[in-house]
């Protein structure tokens, strides 16, 4: 069974509340609010950093190092995705393309 101590349950209560409240503060006011020129325009790059962020590390290191040497697989599926996305514009395609080429030198070469 799982056991909650006092500690625990006050956190999980007060992080609740912060995220309702901070969520809900732009319901909470009357008139419209919208974000200034700079931060709109920043917002726009927000989501390729975060992509680059997250995928970029887990493409070129394993075990938090660099990757040694040219035989792994994750770096011929980046690149051949990265090719047909530039070539075609599909997300979907991409992700195709990468398993295509990814999953043969992984499982069939053991890269």
């Amino acid at each position: 069974m799982l056991e909650l101590d006092l500690h625990t349950l006050l956190t999980i209560l007060a992080l609740g509340a912060i995220t309702v409240v901070t969520r809900g503060f732009f319901f909470i006011s009357d008139k419209p609010w919208t974000l200034p020129h700079w931060a709109q325009r920043g917002l726009q790059y927000a989501p390729i950093a975060a992509l680059a962020a997250v995928v970029l590390p887990e493409i070129v290191m394993s075990h938090g190092h660099l990757v040694p040497t040219w035989r792994d697989a994750r770096l011929f599926a980046a690149a051949v995705g990265a090719a047909y996305f530039f070539w075609r514009k599909g997300v979907l395609g991409t992700i195709v393309t990468g398993m295509l080429v990814y999953l043969p030198l992984h499982i069939g070469l053991g890269w």
